[in-house]
């Protein structure tokens, strides 16, 4: 829930933000997500950047995919291709970024990020922590690196990621009513689950990337697992696997999910994954969801019994955006206090708002559908 504690932390990192940028008006100073203090003469006109694509535009604003020299372009347009091609129709200049490769699967050239000649290198937390040592070339090059980190799914590290880009950016206010509204969100989303009390239903989280035949990850401290757990759901992954990983076909037999959650995407070349995102169609997602639900001994879980199977995108966990899965996760955790909440409405209307393309496509739906 959002603690005393939180609000402190969170109120805190307004404060240090706001007070680091206002030693000297020539420089921007801020403290990013790993405690690291990071100093521009000046707001950052050429950029290299790493994952976090969506959440780096809708901060920097519009004129933000000028200032990008640089990126790494697999983890989005490999990951996430229809919300990718969405992006290049709106914003043809991606075309021509130079790519940079990506620490994920080790491609990730330090050479190529110093030849863009960025005044700042934009990375995910994890992608900062995967370089260890190399960042360090880097940084001899006289080029400052900020750390972002969306995939704890906590408020104070969403504020924090976006308060210090904002600034570093140029655009503190943009970023600042970004922040405010997600926090708004979250506190709403706690305010209603509070006057509820504590839920007693398990939750099965699965990547639905490789299709029924294969045991996807689970989520169990981050992502989607941290976001359950947050909610007030009892994430079965919990204390069975870290960050994510596969749980075993009886251990999701024996904990019995009361909701099961299928984390589908876009993905190229993978004709059995359940697909959900841009230009994503219900029937074409339930025909990919059935498959899981015919799987041995499935037909006995609480979750498949009382229509409590769901799709949700898996590209819209850790981001700005990633309030309105909360509120879907929620809803179906404590349908009572979000009769009045439309999450697939409010994504349409984050996207209006703040984005250069329409969120188009399906990104969250039950199994059965409601006229079934």
């Amino acid at each position: 829930m959002f603690s005393s504690v939180t609000s402190a932390l969170v109120a805190g990192a307004f404060l240090s933000l706001l007070t680091l940028g206002s030693v000297a008006q020539a420089e921007i100073t801020v403290t990013d997500v790993k405690g690291r203090t990071v100093t521009l003469a000046k707001p950052a006109e050429r950029v290299m950047l790493g994952f976090y694509y969506e959440d780096y535009l809708a901060i920097a604003g519009p004129g933000a995919i000028d200032k990008v020299v640089a990126l790494s372009l697999s983890t989005w347009k490999d990951w996430r291709p229809y919300q990718f091609a969405a992006y290049e129709k709106a914003l043809p200049k991606l075309s021509s970024i130079p790519d940079v490769g990506n620490t994920e699967d080790n491609t990730f050239s330090i050479e190529k990020v110093i030849a863009a000649k960025p005044d700042l290198v934009i990375l995910a937390a994890w992608s900062f922590d995967a370089l260890g040592e190399n960042v360090k070339q880097i940084e001899a090059a006289g080029i400052p690196i900020v750390t972002r980190d969306y995939n704890a799914q906590t408020v104070e590290k969403h504020v924090a990621s976006t308060l210090a880009l904002g600034r570093l950016m140029g655009t503190p206010e943009r970023a600042e009513t970004l922040a405010k509204a997600y926090q708004e969100a979250m506190a709403d989303i706690d305010r209603r689950i509070q006057s509820q009390g504590p839920s007693t239903k398990k939750v099965y989280v699965e990547l639905a990337q490789k299709g029924a035949a294969e045991v996807g990850n689970s989520y169990g401290n981050s992502m989607w697992g941290a976001l359950v757990t947050r909610l007030g759901g009892k994430n079965i992954a919990t204390g069975q696997i870290g960050n994510w990983g596969p749980l075993s076909p009886e251990y999701v037999l024996t904990q019995k999910p009361d909701l099961v959650f299928l984390a589908g995407s876009e993905w190229v070349g993978r004709p059995q994954a359940v697909t959900v995102g841009f230009g994503a169609s219900p029937e074409t997602a339930r025909e990919r969801m059935k498959p899981y639900l015919a799987r041995a001994g499935w037909d006995a879980l609480p979750a498949v019994e009382n229509g409590q199977v769901y799709a949700i995108y898996h590209g819209g966990a850790r981001t700005l955006s990633d309030y309105v899965y909360a509120q879907f996760i929620a809803k179906q955790l404590y349908p009572d206090a979000f009769k009045d909440v439309d999450p697939a409405e409010n994504l349409r209307r984050f996207y209006d708002t703040w984005l250069p393309v329409k969120a188009d496509g399906v990104y969250m739906l039950p199994y059965e559908s409601k006229s079934q």
